[in-house]
C-alpha cells in the first residue's frame, strides 16, 4: 500500500522539493474563485492584492519553512469569526461589523505560515444545520442533485470539499462542524469545548460553541488542531490539554460502543442504515472489542438543546438586535430564537439539573467504552425537502449530533462510503473530553483507503457512486473525457473495478481540446503547454480521480486511441498522478480549443445549452 498521503503534505512536499512556491498556491486560489462565484460559498475574500502580497512575503521566508507548520497553505473561515479588515456578518447583512482585531484562534494559524483566502458562508447566525438559511444564498452539497450542504458552517465545508482551501474553520454547537462534513464527504473535526479560543466568535450558545475543523483528510484536521489550540486568557470557557492526554491512544486498546442498528432511526432511509451497518464490521477488526451500548439517555440530552432553555442562550447574545432590528432576520431564524422567550428560570433550572444526571451516566458509560460510534447523520435532504418543513427536517439532521457539546465531549466526523443511490454516508466517533487526538488516530485507522475525503461527481446518468474497500494497492488515474461518469466510455472504467475517488483540478498547466472525429461528436484532449505555470497560455481543467486495480491498466490502454496515451499530470495541489495526456501534435488545424470551459463536462453543458437554448 502507497505511503499515506493528503493536501497538506502534499503541498508542503511540493514546496520543499521546489514544484511550487506559494505564489503558484495564490494564482491557483484566485482561479478556484473566480469559478465559485454561483456555489454561494463565500461572504468576502481577501483582495488579490493583499493574497499575491502575502504570498509574496511567504516566499522570501521559504528558508524557514520548517519552522511554519502550515506555510503556503490556504485556508478559509465560517464568517462568524473575526478577522481584521474583513467585515464579521454572521449570515446578517444588518448585523455586520468591522472588527479591529483577529479572533487568537485565527491569528495562530496566520503565525504558523497559512494563507487565509476569505470568509464563508454560513447559516445565519450559526443557527441551523442545512446550509439555506443565508441571505447569501443557499449552499448545495459539492455532490450535487439539490442535496443540502449541511450547516451551519455550509461554507467552510464545501471550500474544503470541492478543493478551494486545504482547509476551512467552522463552529460548532449542536453539530455545525459534523453535518456539513457529513453531506460533503470530508473530515469535521469537533475539538473538545475550549481547546480552541471562542474569543472573536459571534456566539450562538456561548457555554457550548466550539471552533471545528475541516479538512480532506483526518492528519491534516489534527495538524491544524495541534497549531490553533492553545488557552486563550480572555476566553474565559478556555481550558488547557491536560498533560497526561497530550499523547493519543493505540487504537489496539480502545473498547468501542456500538449502538445496535435497531435503537437507531434512520428516518425511512435504508441506504444510510445499510451503509451504518457495513461499517460495523471493519470497526471491529481495528480495535480490542465493542459492547452494544443504549443510546437513548444520549439522545434525550440532545433534546434539551431545542426543547430546552439553551435556545434561550442563543436569544441572551442576540436580544437586543432582534428587537431592535426583527427584519433583519430570516422568518425561520428569528421563530428559532424567539422560542427561547417560552422558557423560565425554572425551565431552566430543571433542565440543568436533568442534563446532570445525563452526564453522570455518560461518565459512567467511559468505564466501560471509550469510544462511541453513531451515524453522523440518519438521511439526508434535498434543498427542496428542506424549504417544505424548515424546523422538523433541521432537527432530524442533528439527531445524533446535538448531544455532543452539552456532554462535554469530543467528536471526529469522517466518510463512510455511499448509499447505493450515491449519497454520502459518514461516521462520528465520539469520546470524551480531550480525547481529541486518540479519535482522530482510530479515525485515520479505519478510513478505508479507497474512499479519500474529495468530492465525488454526482452520479450523471443514474448509476449508483458505491466506493467499497478494496486491499490491493490502486492506481490514482486522471480522466478528462469520454471516461468521466455518464461518459460514453466509463464503463470502461466500472467494468474493471475502477472505484470514483473524486474531483480535481490540474495545475494550470495544460489546455483542453475538442479533436475531431468522424461521427462528429469530437475527441476531447488534454495538453500540457507549460511546465512552470507561469506562460499565461496554461489553464485547470477539471478531472475526475479513479482508482484503478493495477492489473487492469492494460485492458484500459488498449481501447485508448492516439493521439490519446497516458503520461504523469500535476494537480492544483502539487501531486502527480497517472492521466490522460494528448501529444501536442494533435492539436493543430480541425480542433477546437475548449479550455475557457473549464473541463469536457462543462464544455458539453455549454454545446447542449446553446442547441436546446438551456442550460441541461
Amino acid at each position: 500500500m502507497a505511503a499515506p498521503t493528503s493536501p497538506l503534505t502534499d503541498l508542503r512536499q511540493a514546496y520543499t522539493g521546489g514544484r511550487r512556491t506559494t505564489v503558484d498556491t495564490v494564482e491557483q486560489v484566485l482561479t478556484e474563485l473566480a469559478r465559485e462565484d454561483d456555489r454561494n460559498v463565500w461572504i468576502s475574500t481577501v483582495p488579490p492584492a493583499e493574497l499575491r502580497a502575502r504570498a509574496a512575503d511567504l516566499h522570501r521566508m521559504r528558508d524557514r519553512m520548517d519552522r511554519l507548520p502550515l506555510y503556503g497553505v490556504p485556508f478559509a473561515v465560517k464568517d462568524n469569526i473575526d478577522v481584521a479588515g474583513l467585515p464579521t456578518t454572521a449570515g446578517c447583512p444588518e448585523f455586520a461589523y468591522l472588527p479591529e482585531r483577529t479572533a487568537p484562534v485565527v491569528r495562530r494559524l496566520l503565525d504558523a505560515g497559512a494563507i487565509l483566502v476569505g470568509k464563508t458562508n454560513l447559516d445565519q447566525f450559526a443557527t441551523g444545520l442545512t446550509g439555506s438559511r443565508s441571505p447569501y444564498g443557499r449552499v448545495e452539497s459539492v455532490f450535487g442533485g439539490g442535496l443540502v450542504a449541511g450547516g451551519s458552517s455550509s461554507g467552510s465545508a464545501v471550500a474544503v470539499a470541492a478543493g478551494s482551501v486545504t482547509f476551512a474553520l467552522g463552529t460548532d454547537t449542536a453539530g455545525s462542524g459534523r453535518v456539513p462534513a457529513a453531506l460533503n464527504g470530508i473530515v469535521g473535526l469537533k475539538p473538545t469545548r475550549g481547546l480552541l479560543s471562542t474569543s472573536g466568535v459571534v456566539p450562538a450558545c456561548r457555554s457550548l460553541d466550539c471552533v471545528s475543523v475541516f479538512t480532506a483528510e483526518v492528519t491534516d484536521a489534527v495538524t491544524v488542531l495541534e497549531v490553533a489550540r492553545g488557552v486563550d486568557a480572555e476566553d474565559p470557557w478556555s481550558r488547557p490539554l491536560p498533560a497526561h492526554l497530550v499523547e493519543p491512544r493505540d487504537p489496539a486498546t480502545l473498547r468501542l460502543g456500538l449502538p445496535p442498528v435497531a435503537q437507531l432511526d434512520f428516518f425511512g432511509d435504508q441506504g444510510q442504515a445499510d451503509r451504518y451497518a457495513h461499517s460495523l464490521a471493519g470497526l471491529t477488526k481495528a480495535v480490542a472489542g465493542t459492547s452494544p451500548i443504549d443510546p437513548v439517555p444520549l439522545l434525550e440530552a440532545g433534546d434539551l438543546l431545542y426543547q430546552g432553555p439553551w435556545v434561550a442562550e442563543r436569544l441572551a447574545t442576540l436580544d437586543g438586535f432582534l428587537r431592535a432590528r426583527p427584519d433583519a432576520l430570516l422568518p425561520v431564524t428569528r421563530t428559532v430564537l424567539e422560542s427561547g422567550r417560552r422558557f423560565d428560570a425554572v425551565d431552566t433550572f430543571r433542565a440543568l439539573h436533568r442534563l446532570q444526571e445525563l452526564r453522570a451516566w455518560t461518565d459512567r458509560l467511559w468505564e466501560r467504552v471509550d469510544v462511541l460510534v453513531l451515524p453522523t447523520i440518519g438521511t439526508t435532504f434535498t434543498l427542496a425537502e428542506i424549504a417544505e418543513e424548515p424546523i422538523a427536517r433541521n432537527l432530524v439532521l442533528g439527531r445524533y449530533t446535538q448531544f455532543v457539546n452539552l456532554l462535554d465531549l469530543a467528536a471526529v466526523t469522517i466518510p463512510n462510503g455511499f448509499t447505493a443511490d450515491g449519497r454520502p454516508a459518514s461516521l462520528t466517533l465520539i469520546g470524551p473530553a480531550f480525547s481529541d487526538t486518540t479519535l482522530a488516530r482510530l479515525a485515520a485507522a479505519i478510513t478505508a483507503p479507497d474512499q479519500p475525503a474529495v468530492a465525488p461527481a454526482p452520479p450523471a446518468n443514474g448509476s449508483a457512486v458505491t466506493p467499497e474497500r478494496i486491499d490491493e494497492p490502486a492506481l490514482l488515474v486522471a480522466v478528462v473525457g469520454r471516461h468521466l461518469t455518464g461518459e460514453s466510455h466509463n464503463g470502461e472504467l466500472v467494468e474493471r473495478g475502477a472505484v470514483l475517488a473524486g474531483t480535481a483540478y490540474t495545475a494550470p498547466l495544460y489546455r483542453l481540446y475538442r479533436l475531431p472525429t468522424p461521427d462528429g461528436t469530437g475527441l476531447p484532449g488534454l495538453v500540457r503547454v507549460s511546465t512552470t505555470g507561469h506562460s499565461g497560455t496554461g489553464v485547470s481543467i477539471e478531472v475526475e480521480l479513479w482508482r484503478l486495480p493495477p492489473t487492469a491498466l492494460g485492458g484500459l490502454l488498449d481501447g485508448v486511441p492516439a493521439p490519446l496515451g497516458l503520461g504523469r499530470l500535476r494537480l492544483t495541489d502539487g501531486r502527480e498522478v497517472l492521466g490522460f495526456l494528448c501529444e501536442s501534435y494533435a492539436a493543430g488545424a480541425g480542433t477546437e480549443d475548449i479550455s475557457a470551459t473549464g473541463g469536457w463536462r462543462a464544455y458539453r453543458r455549454t454545446v447542449a445549452s446553446t442547441t436546446t437554448g438551456r442550460t441541461t
